[in-house]
């Protein structure tokens, strides 16, 4: 299987590996057939997605691409984190293995998942602006 020379680079150096204590919105999505699991943490200022970690327990592909999602989100409205696409990810990290395309699913659902939770926190209804979160299929 042969991975791009950036998303070799975004597992071995992940950026934004960690947890925000005071985040204003969380989300984990997990796949339960190949057992990788994702939690995203942001923190959220007038719109703004300020910050962005994540902890992700799974393979290369795992890694790489919840790295690429916070780096794409960062610094952009939340309007611009809700488009953001598998695809897009799989794009900036330059292609992923067909057998690995569900990887970037789980960053964009982790990603949509810790904006939801960012409305309910606000006591909006996150179904609306966030639509259904899925867990990712193989």
């Amino acid at each position: 299987m042969m991975y791009s020379e950036k998303v070799m680079d975004h597992f071995s150096n992940p950026r934004n590996v960690g947890e925000i204590e005071d985040a204003d919105g969380i989300g984990e999505i997990g796949n339960a057939k190949c057992g990788d699991i994702m939690k995203m943490y942001l923190k959220i200022n007038n719109g703004i997605i300020t910050d962005a970690k994540f902890k992700t327990f799974g393979c290369g592909a795992a890694v790489a691409t919840s790295s690429m999602a916070t780096e794409l989100i960062k610094g952009k409205s939340i309007d611009d984190a809700l488009k953001l696409t598998n695809d897009a990810v799989v794009e900036a990290l330059d292609g992923l293995p067909a057998v690995k395309i569900h990887c970037s699913v789980l960053a964009e659902q982790a990603v949509r998942s810790a904006l939801s939770d960012y409305y309910t926190r606000q006591g909006i209804d996150p179904l609306p602006i966030v639509g259904e979160i899925h867990e990712p299929e193989e």
